[in-house]
């Protein structure tokens, strides 16, 4: 198989659990052919528009779904169940990300990264999954936000605006909130949760990094300004300004300068940044 055929399969499974399995094997079958000097052959793909998803959770609009108190056992399973449909969304994006754009001609660190992003997604979705079961839940046991997978469908044939709109704005938001979640579990003395989170929240900056790391390679092939071209592209897909408050040192570890993001927060809070300053 290619590597873009691998990301369809997976694309094309609809339980969690199978395409995460399915994600991980065929990241290791790439991982360690180039661990041996060999290359399995990229190829080319047309992979579906949408992923396959299973019959449950049922997706809702963003304002349908309920929201739950985090200091209760049941807002502390939805938070659990959210982070989990996610990261599930995340598997999807980054093996999307390989087959939809195969046509570009990229280095093969370039399919290494998303193949190492996608396959620690998947350990992800798994950590979430565990802990909603140990908690006598499981993951489709609650509605989940329906427009997770918006991003991709605006960004089909833009290759820029998928990488400045999914790694550096929607993962690099995963950043800023993730140390309050970790904190209300921690409160609740869910060890568990909280080292799950704990993995998460130190990978996910790799994964944006991945994205600055191409943004600016792509930048630089075509001769462009990338803190223009990322505000353009941002606001052309985008649907709303960033919020703050930002998780500055890890965005900073990840390349994302302050820059880039405070001038789409707002015109209030990039007022108050400059001033404030």
């Amino acid at each position: 198989m290619t590597l873009t055929e691998m990301a369809v399969a997976v694309l094309t499974t609809a339980d969690g659990r199978e395409k995460t399995a399915l994600s991980r094997t065929y990241a290791a079958q790439w991982q360690d052919a180039r661990a041996a000097g060999e290359t399995i052959e990229v190829g080319t793909a047309n992979p579906p528009l949408r992923p396959s998803r299973p019959n449950k959770p049922a997706l809702l609009s963003p304002r349908d779904v309920p929201h739950r108190k985090p200091g209760t056992p049941e807002g502390q399973i939805a938070l659990l169940h959210a982070v989990a449909h996610i990261e599930l969304n995340a598997v999807d994006l980054h093996w999307d990300i390989i087959a939809r754009f195969s046509d570009t001609k990229l280095p093969m660190g370039y399919y290494d990264d998303w193949v190492k992003a996608a396959d620690e997604e998947s350990k992800h979705f798994n950590l979430m999954c565990d802990c909603l079961e140990a908690m006598g839940s499981h993951y489709g046991a609650l509605p989940a936000h329906a427009g997770m997978w918006r991003a991709a469908e605006d960004t089909v044939d833009d290759l820029m605006g998928r990488l400045a709109v999914v790694p550096m704005v929607l993962e690099a938001r995963g950043l800023d909130v993730t140390p309050g979640m970790i904190k209300i579990f921690k409160q609740a003395k869910l060890t568990q949760a909280v080292e799950a989170l704990e993995v998460i929240y130190a990978e996910e900056v790799h994964h944006v990094a991945y994205g600055s790391k191409w943004f600016h390679f792509l930048c630089g092939r075509h001769d462009l300004d990338p803190t223009g071209v990322f505000h353009d592209l941002v606001r052309k897909y985008f649907h709303g300004n960033l919020k703050p408050p930002f998780n500055e040192e890890k965005r900073a570890e990840a390349g994302i300068p302050p820059d880039f993001y405070w001038p789409l927060a707002g015109t209030d809070y990039a007022s108050t940044k400059v001033k404030g300053e």
